[in-house]
């Protein structure tokens, strides 16, 4: 059977005292580096929101500028347009009866005579 390695611990004061000096390193460089990556994105979240605002005003633009057209293109509107313009309603106008020529016929060209040659070679 195998025996498992012996770890010896070094707990002396000068091991212990490299160790904290690395962590705390390690924190430093950690929080450095968060802090200049939230420095350089702090202007995100004001962009955000105000990108949001200039999307709820252009949304309720849109509403709007839907209502007023639907009401532009409503049928009495568009009747009294018709009215104002000299048109009348297709029920009540004038009917007329007309004949109407029909287009004349294309001259006839004959057809070329066609003629198929065959020629055979044998090698």
């Amino acid at each position: 059977m195998r025996r498992l390695p012996t770890v010896d611990p070094d707990l002396t004061l000068p091991t212990w005292r490299a160790r904290a000096v690395r962590y705390l390193l390690i924190y430093v460089a950690l929080v450095v580096s968060l802090v200049s990556v939230r420095a350089s994105t702090a202007g995100v979240r004001p962009a955000l929101r105000e990108a949001q605002t200039r999307e709820q005003t252009l949304i309720t633009q849109r509403d709007n500028l839907s209502l007023q057209l639907q009401t532009l293109e409503s049928r009495p509107r568009i009747i009294a347009w018709a009215k104002a313009n000299g048109m009348e309603l297709s029920a009540v106008a004038s009917k007329g009866a007309a004949d109407i020529a029909g287009v004349p016929e294309a001259a006839h060209v004959p057809a070329a005579p066609r003629t198929v040659e065959v020629r055979t070679q044998w090698k």
